[in-house]
């Protein structure tokens, strides 16, 4: 049986082949995380009255370590349901599951607190008794802007003021305390505008923190990896801070050995420069004139280690008239 070469295999079906093993491959990267080798992990389910904004992706810790992701958050009935992987982690048959406050601007975190003595069953799911939700500021802030803003304040204080004068006859407790609500209504009524004013600069304040959570996260990181690297290098510190205590304790016995001695040279030294501080004029005066002169000595030594030099009538000149040569 002869085999035929790739050349002369047919074109349409090696490009079906290999559509088919390309979209396998895409498939497979897409859902890496639930294949069992690469994936891998056991998918657990617990019951929340509310998600408190927990969201797919987010965090599972145990005892402050990452152990997994949320997977899922959906509504059944009256109560959410959180689906969540944990990989290379023993979960108990009495474990607590809480959603925690990563940041304070509103990232959460599923925090399990391992107990029991049996295994939990990854099919059954953690009921609410054993499940809670944290309290988040954001939305507190938020909601009391929108309620603060639709209150009419004036309508307010008119009711308080209507309901103190139908009372006026009730005992002076009561008519005390609704006289005392009539003055906060009228109060808050002339701070109507400085009110919604600052809530909502409250709200911005809080949204832009909001969108700078990554930030805020990463400067808390960097901080604790300053922290970490001056407790690792702690000894360090402290020797050098120990070496520069004895360096000055040295440094003051050289003092304090030699202060005789110093004391006669620091006063000699003042003396010193008192006078060239008297006679500074001169001095300028001095090295201005010495300049010409060190140009030219300069100038005369430029010849390597010989110098040039001229003496005047070091030898009498010969008259014209006289012949040299002997002849006439």
């Amino acid at each position: 049986m002869m085999r035929r070469s790739f050349q002369e295999r047919n074109p349409t079906v090696i490009g079906a082949v290999g559509l088919t093993v390309l979209a396998l491959l895409m498939v497979l990267a897409f859902n890496a995380g639930n294949l069992p080798i690469i994936g891998g992990g056991t998918v657990y389910k617990a019951a929340f009255t509310e998600a408190a904004g927990l969201r797919p992706g987010d965090e599972v810790r145990i005892a402050g370590v990452k152990v997994g992701k949320v997977d899922g958050v959906d509504l059944e009935g009256d109560h959410v349901v959180v689906a969540f992987k944990i990989k290379n982690a023993w979960v108990g048959d009495r474990s607590r599951v809480d959603i925690k406050i990563k940041t304070v601007l509103g990232a959460k975190y599923l925090a399990i607190d391992v107990a029991g003595d049996g295994s939990q069953p990854p099919r059954e799911e953690i009921p609410v008794t054993r499940t809670s939700t944290p309290f988040d500021v954001f939305p507190a802030f938020e909601q009391l802007t929108e309620v603060a803003g639709r209150i009419d304040t004036r309508q307010l204080a008119q009711a308080l003021d209507t309901l103190s004068s139908t009372f006026k006859d009730s005992p002076a407790d009561v008519r005390s305390s609704l006289t005392g609500l009539s003055r906060l209504s009228r109060t808050v009524a002339s701070r109507d505008q400085q009110l919604a004013t600052l809530l909502d600069r409250t709200r911005q304040l809080t949204r832009t923190l909001s969108d700078r959570d990554t930030q805020l996260v990463k400067l808390v990181d960097d901080g604790n990896l300053l922290l970490a690297e001056v407790q690792r290098r702690r000894q360090v510190i402290h020797a050098l801070l120990q070496s520069t205590s004895a360096l000055s304790l040295q440094l003051s016995g050289l003092v304090a050995d030699n202060q005789r001695q110093l004391t006669p040279a620091l006063r000699q030294l003042s003396g010193v420069v008192t006078l060239l501080q008297r006679n500074q004029d001169n001095l300028d005066r001095g090295i201005a004139a010495m300049a010409p002169f060190v140009r030219v000595f300069t100038n005369t030594l430029g010849n390597g280690r010989w110098f040039d030099s001229y003496i005047q009538n070091l030898v009498t000149p010969i008259p014209a008239s006289v012949n040299l040569g002997g002849g006439r």
